[in-house]
């Protein structure tokens, strides 16, 4: 049975992990470069200066690709994981 006091360990390392965020926000902001200008604000890309707009549009085609490509790598992948730890054959894998 769980009790409160299993999850005390738990609660220990969200509260330091936490503290170590925040305190990496602040000390980044408080020893970061304050002095801004035109030329140190601008985009640097390798040495290569700013050619156009970046907001270039894409074909809705690209992005479904993607996401189509993301979609059945993560599930062969998971398939092909399922196979290893369950130990069974790959049409097994397949059915409901």
């Amino acid at each position: 049975m769980q009790t409160p006091s299993n999850y005390f360990p738990l609660l220990i390392q969200m509260a330091v992990a936490l503290g170590f965020i925040l305190t990496t926000i602040i000390l980044t902001h408080i020893l970061g470069p304050k002095r801004k200008s035109k030329i140190k604000d601008e985009t640097f890309e390798c040495g290569i200066e700013v050619q156009g707009n970046a907001k270039v549009p894409f074909s809705i085609k690209y992005f479904m690709t993607a996401i189509l490509f993301v979609l059945f790598d993560v599930r062969s992948f998971s398939f092909i994981l399922m196979q290893l730890i369950l130990n069974i054959s790959a049409y097994m894998v397949f059915l409901p």
